[in-house]
């Protein structure tokens, strides 16, 4: 898949974390956007969500889009312009949402994450 390719447009993806080596492998259904050419996610829960934190932990990841699974470095994205694209970017493509109000609450800009291919 070309990178950001279909993640301009697909409903959801998988990301699948771990804390490390050797740790338990989880996958969780997110939302993801694209702003500037950049992939961008964000947690729902904040800094308490599972995905977040071992992101956080290790940033190696793997993207499930369709039947694809794709390597990815997370790369800490809180700066007021990623913010800014993200947030633009869950406006765009979930606008229609009833809940991309929960996207792009204050609170939990911070955890703004750049996904890059690896």
């Amino acid at each position: 898949m070309a990178w950001p390719g279909r993640l301009e447009s697909v409903e959801e993806v998988d990301i699948e974390t771990s804390r490390g080596a050797g740790a338990p492998v989880h996958r969780t259904t997110i939302w993801v956007v694209v702003g500037g050419g950049e992939v961008f996610v964000r947690s729902l829960n904040g800094e308490d969500g599972r995905w977040y934190r071992e992101l956080t932990a290790n940033p190696d990841a793997v993207l499930h889009v369709e039947e694809d699974a794709i390597p990815v470095r997370a790369v800490p994205a809180a700066d007021p312009e990623s913010v800014a694209r993200a947030t633009e970017g869950f406006n765009s493509k979930y606008g229609d949402s009833p809940y991309v109000d929960t996207m792009i609450r204050d609170e939990i800009a911070p955890t703004t994450v750049r996904l890059e291919p690896r």
